[in-house]
């Protein structure tokens, strides 16, 4: 349960605090993005969102971990850089301070969390570890190299925090089969606060993660894969490379090219990859989508090839560094743009566009989608055996709260509403899956499991057909969550338990994202959904 706990708490967090930080952000007018000629945003937009992310982060560690000697470190030295970039956010200060900032908390990182390049595994000599006047300034490098890669990555909404999922996820699974459980909880808690910021910051974002929130996820990122590889003998130290190896190279191939122009490797320009995407005609959710894909291919050859020769894994990472500045010189040299098939474009796309006009798939799978999520809520608060006495009164406090709302006010209904989702769905769908009565057992589960395939398919639908002009959209963020998704149930050594764990998981993001969309199509006119969810907390109380 620690580890679930850790995951939906950060989630809770972070979807908690974002939409109120960015409110005080433009209230205040306090560290607003404006949009200038580097910038692909039309609209000044608050990059204060990495204060959620750390604090999501922080709270379940603090709590699980806190007598942990490197997870104390690891905060120690975070808290450090996430204050000097809050600074920058803020103040914009001058870049030599924040490089301080992260040479500060590398330091600590290094000396207090014994964090260290010692081992290059078989690209030395067999046996050799590398001396500390060696290991203290390589490991300094590569922890605020990659600190900077993730924080220049983050140039299109979701970018940047959409790669650090894939990366956090990535080391948490190897955490996991290397029975490392404080990396493991270190990356569960950032994939949580990442899975909540996204929620916020997909195309079109409505709020940034900033510097603070950027060079916090490098930092750790950087600081947790190099940290597990170097403590667990049967993975290979190149390991950390293959993770951050998009970013990397992406930063790399930009200083050098700077460089040879006779410029400053740290001024700002439009040549990142993200940028030539867009060149190419790429839209800016295509563009993100694209690099997922590069990053995707990256995490599954560090996840299938993590026992194998560190020459191989260089090797191979080598050879997808040139193909990839391979394609975009040829794209470059020989101005290529990117081609809209036309039967897509006039077939395929102009009926989705007539389609969602006239409203007509929405119409159909709209009313399947309220009655079903509907009936998949009350029935998820069924299937447990036994309701703790501590969750049939926090149920009772929220139907209490949810009936003063409507009637004395009615305008905080949506906020109250979404509490009582967020607080009462994870205790459920655990309970109902670990718990659960056994005539689901068989057929019946599986029946059950499939609705929610069913219905995850259908909030893509109605997502992307919906005229609505705000609230919850498909975005990039759903090649994640598919992503994801399929590799839960496919993790090597996998067992009952922690395969019962992950699909909790996707059933309490799935419930989630459902009642986003239920919020937002019903635009104001919140009885049904009321009274959903009061008939599931009844259900919780009188269990």
């Amino acid at each position: 349960m620690i580890f679930l706990s850790t995951l939906l708490l950060a989630l809770l967090i972070t979807i908690a605090m974002t939409p109120v930080l960015s409110l005080l952000a433009v209230h205040f007018n306090v560290a607003v993005d404006l949009p200038g000629e580097r910038k692909v945003h039309k609209l000044p937009v608050p990059r204060i969102g990495g204060i959620a992310m750390v604090v999501g982060t922080f709270v379940p560690l603090l709590y699980w971990l806190h007598a942990d000697h490197f997870v104390a470190a690891y905060l120690g030295a975070a808290a450090i850089l996430v204050a000097f970039g809050m600074l920058d956010d803020v103040l914009d200060i001058p870049p030599k301070f924040k490089f301080l900032g992260q040479v500060l908390a590398t330091v600590v990182i290094i000396f207090a969390g014994d964090v260290q390049i010692i081992s290059l595994g078989m690209l030395l000599p067999d046996g050799f570890l590398l001396p500390g006047f060696i290991a203290i300034p390589l490991t300094l490098l590569a922890i605020v190299g990659a600190t900077n890669a993730i924080n220049l990555s983050d140039g299109l909404d979701g970018l940047a925090g959409g790669i650090c999922l894939l990366i956090f996820a990535s080391i948490g699974c190897l955490a996991y089969l290397e029975g490392n459980d404080s990396i493991g909880l270190i990356a569960l808690a950032l994939s949580g606060v990442l899975f909540g910021f996204l929620r916020f910051n997909t195309h079109p974002a409505s709020i940034f993660m900033g510097d603070a929130g950027s060079q916090f996820l490098g930092f750790s990122a950087a600081s947790l894969s190099i940290h597990l590889t170097q403590t667990a003998p049967t993975l290979s130290p190149v390991l950390p490379l293959i993770l951050l190896g998009f970013p990397v190279l992406d930063t790399l191939t930009v200083m050098i090219t700077r460089i040879s122009k006779g410029i400053s490797p740290f001024s700002a320009d439009k040549k990142h990859f993200h940028h030539h995407l867009i060149g190419l005609g790429l839209h800016q959710a295509e563009s993100v989508v694209v690099i997922y894909v590069f990053q995707t291919l990256l995490i599954i050859s560090a996840l299938l090839f993590r026992y194998q020769s560190d020459w191989l894994l260089l090797i191979e990472y080598l050879g997808f560094s040139a193909a990839i500045l391979l394609f975009f010189h040829r794209a470059r040299k020989n101005g290529w743009r990117a081609q809209r098939l036309e039967f897509f474009e006039v077939r395929i796309a102009g009926r989705f566009r007539l389609l969602k006009r006239e409203g007509t798939a929405i119409k159909k799978t709209f009313p399947v989608f309220v009655y079903g999520i509907s009936l998949l809520l009350i029935s998820t608060c069924f299937l447990a055996r036994e309701i703790p006495r501590y969750l049939s009164v926090v149920a009772l406090l929220l139907l209490i709260a949810i009936g003063l709302i409507w009637f004395f006010a009615k305008p905080w209904l949506a906020v109250t509403l979404r509490m009582a989702i967020y607080l009462s769905v994870p205790f459920a769908v655990y309970l109902s899956e670990t718990a659960s009565n056994r005539w689901l057992d068989g057929v019946p589960r599986t029946m059950f499991n499939t609705l929610f395939g069913i219905f995850a398919v259908l909030i893509l639908v109605i997502s992307k057909f919906s005229r609505r002009t705000s609230g919850f959209k498909s975005s990039p963020m759903d090649f994640l969550i598919i992503i994801l998704a399929v590799a839960v149930p496919n993790l090597p050594n996998n067992n009952v338990l922690d395969y019962q764990y992950g699909l909790v998981a996707a059933k309490v993001i799935m419930l989630y994202f459902s009642f986003e969309v239920l919020l937002a199509e019903l635009r104001g006119k919140y009885t049904f959904i009321a009274g959903t969810i009061m008939l599931s907390l009844f259900v919780l109380i009188t269990r």
